[in-house]
């Protein structure tokens, strides 16, 4: 009787154990594979990391899958519409190729493409401190300041600010002739400013009759503070510095400081008393 028992249970368990397995197979087929299902499409990526200026050539391009649901708009899927276009913002390696990023067709490469309608590209020779040693970078925004005398006399050496938040384009290096030294090939510094018109003219004339130095500024600052320029009189405490710069200098003391109360104080009238003596004792009582 024991070992019929025993049988039974080890049945028993085996016919449960049996149905348990066939059901999770048939689970397990009826799930579909991660990402089995999945739609893929074709995405053009730089196959490099790409400066700007670039011209797209075919083997800086490759294709590959991405998941469809996470596709950026705009994407290329064939490498050939982009052979030729320049860029006109840095690309990274495997970073899709997006509009906003390549000139228009048949705009070519190079610098032309990143300059918007209506402004112009001004480069200027400049050395690591004028480059702010070498901080300055495409992208960047500087003020540009100029250090010239219009009188050619010393003591009217004047440095100011002539440009404000002002955009590189480029910063780098280029070959030039010496023609000093039998026309050799020298390494000169070159920063390309992106300015109007009237702005040309201003770092063209400060550039040739003066000295230029740049000024880095956070990007996010869009402030640009009236300056009335500086004297060496002026930079020695000679001389008294202009009241426009002392109003500049005042105005933030100004703000914070409260304003001092002016209007005089006037004495409240004395009210009417009167005297009454009792005896040897005298006192004064006011009369309502």
């Amino acid at each position: 009787m024991p070992r019929k028992r025993i049988y039974t249970v080890l049945l028993l368990a085996m016919t449960v154990g049996a149905i348990f397995a066939f059901s999770t197979y048939r689970y397990v087929q009826a799930t579909p594979e991660r990402g089995a299902s999945a739609k893929m499409t074709p995405v053009v990526v730089a196959a490099s990391s790409l400066d700007l200026g670039a011209a797209l050539r075919a083997e800086d391009l490759r294709t590959i899958n991405w998941p469809s649901e996470a596709v950026p708009t705009g994407t290329f899927s064939n490498p050939q519409e982009l052979v030729g276009r320049g860029l006109i913002q840095p690309v990274s390696q495997n970073e899709p190729l997006l509009p906003a990023k390549l000139a228009p067709v048949g705009a070519g490469s190079g610098l032309p493409p990143m300059i918007p309608d209506g402004m112009r590209a001004v480069s200027v020779r400049v050395n690591d401190v004028i480059g702010v040693a070498g901080y300055v970078l495409p992208g960047s925004k500087v003020d540009v300041l100029v250090t010239v005398s219009p009188t050619n006399q010393s003591t009217d050496m004047t440095s100011k600010v002539i440009l404000n938040n002002v955009t590189v384009l480029t910063a780098g290096t280029r070959i030039e002739r010496d023609v000093e030294k039998d026309n050799k090939p020298i390494s000169v510094s070159v920063v390309t400013l992106l300015v109007d018109p009237l702005q040309s003219e201003a770092l063209t004339l400060a550039s040739t009759e003066g000295k230029i130095q740049l000024a880095l500024r956070n990007p996010l600052d869009k402030t640009m503070p009236p300056t009335p320029g500086i004297r060496p009189a002026i930079l020695l405490g000679q001389s008294a510095a202009p009241r426009a710069a002392v109003a500049v200098g005042r105005v933030a003391s100004r703000r914070s400081a409260p304003a001092p109360n002016l209007a005089p104080t006037v004495a409240p009238e004395p009210l009417p008393t009167i005297e009454i003596i009792r005896g040897d004792k005298r006192a004064h009582e006011v009369v309502h």
